[in-house]
């Protein structure tokens, strides 16, 4: 099939999805990205071979890859994420990554440490902008616990990307550290800017063009994503680095210069994003998921159950002892299971893996499906743990303990 019939399969596939989502709703809130995945897979080659990849379909691929973790990285509240909750979550993903690492170079199977940091670094990732809608859903997340599941998935979210520019770079250790201490220090330039006062005609502008063909800040929001990506192609730096903190940038410009219509202008980039590209991201990584490598048994196969469980071991036991004490024992639970939730990195790291010929196709193809079933089964059972357990009181409210 030709690169324009392959992109109108795709968006038809994006708009049955969430018809598909919404019928089964009433039985199992299955996340969106699983519909999505999954007819990616039924027309892709390994089924019925209407789809394949390639060309401009990988561009709005990776672009919608790129809008998601943007989208996560505007999700981040610096009023809340912040004092002792962060510092747990940073010393959670920290212990993660550490048991990650050793555990990949186990299952690397003589593959090397090149190949354990790929499996161990995608242990390690958090879905945070598959989780937030589920906690939005669920009013959860406004709520202490919300705030605790923002630190940690934040970390886990952005984690990642950071191991990967340090220790998949290719180059030497100290040459990466001085990359990313560039990127970070015009990244803190691009805080601080963010964090002036406009003038009063900025806003204005915003303000008028909301409803016009001008769309200044829609425009304003597109053009700090694509800077940033530019900013990190050109530091050899992975380009969901640059995303994610583009993210971070646009929250601040917008809350600071215009805040009666920030939300008017996340809603406008949330309809582009998961309205086109966000959708596209997920359909092509059904499409290019190799079942017929998962499928045809042995290693690979089982692999899938071991990744799922190895999820919930290495990012979920470090969230179990490092989370805030005065959450319940429900509460905690929840926390691990939405921590451990994992997809869109796993996509974009074992992409990487098997582009650099340090993954397999097979074992790629695992880690993905464990990553898909982590979307599908976590966030359900984590609800059920949240039904149990009452809202704990803020730790500002608490005699004698740190304000968070």
């Amino acid at each position: 099939m030709s690169h324009s019939g392959t992109l109108v399969l795709i968006m038809a596939i994006a708009v049955l999805a969430p018809l598909l989502a919404y019928g089964v709703s009433r039985w199992l809130p299955v996340p969106l990205v699983i519909f999505e995945i999954l007819l990616g897979i039924l027309v892709g080659p390994d089924v019925l071979g209407w789809a394949e990849s390639g060309g401009v379909i990988d561009t709005l691929s990776q672009l919608g890859l790129a809008m998601l973790i943007f989208l996560a990285g505007y999700e981040i509240r610096f009023d809340r994420v912040r004092g002792d909750t962060l510092r747990r979550s940073v010393w959670a993903w920290t212990a993660a990554l550490a048991l990650g690492l050793a555990l990949g170079v186990l299952l690397a199977h003589g593959g090397g440490f090149t190949k354990g940091v790929y499996i161990g670094t995608a242990l390690t990732s958090t879905a945070l902008g598959t989780i937030l809608p589920v906690l939005r859903d669920a009013g959860d997340l406004g709520t202490r616990f919300g705030t605790v599941m923002m630190a940690f998935g934040s970390v886990g979210e952005f984690g990642p990307i950071i191991a990967m520019a340090l220790l998949l770079s290719g180059r030497a250790p100290a040459t990466s550290a001085a990359t990313l201490i560039a990127f970070a220090v015009l990244t803190a330039l691009a805080v601080l800017w963010a964090m002036r006062p406009k003038p009063p005609w900025f806003s204005r502008v915003i303000a008028k063009t909301l409803h016009s063909s001008g769309q200044f800040a829609v425009r304003l929001v597109v053009f700090l994503l694509v800077l940033m990506l530019g900013l990190t192609e050109v530091l050899g730096l992975d380009v969901l680095l640059g995303a994610f903190a583009a993210g971070m940038v646009t929250r601040l410009v917008l809350q600071g210069a215009a805040p009666e219509s920030s939300g008017l202008v996340l809603s406008k980039v949330e309809a582009m994003g998961f309205g086109f590209l966000v959708p596209v991201f997920f359909v092509v990584t059904g499409i290019e998921f190799d079942l017929d490598s998962l499928l045809e048994g042995g290693r690979e196969l089982l692999l899938l159950p071991l990744f799922l469980l190895l999820f919930l071991v290495v990012r979920g036991l470090p969230i179990w002892f490092l989370a805030p004490r005065d959450l319940v024992r429900r509460d905690r639970a929840a926390l691990v299971l939405f921590g451990s939730t994992a997809l869109p990195l796993v996509v974009a790291i074992t992409t990487l893996g098997v582009e650099d010929g340090a993954l397999g196709a097979g074992e790629a193809a695992a880690l993905v499906g464990a990553a898909m079933v982590s979307v599908l089964v976590f966030p359900l059972v984590a609800l059920k743990c949240r039904a149990g357990a009452g809202e704990t009181l803020p730790r500002g409210e608490r005699v004698g303990e740190e304000s968070w």
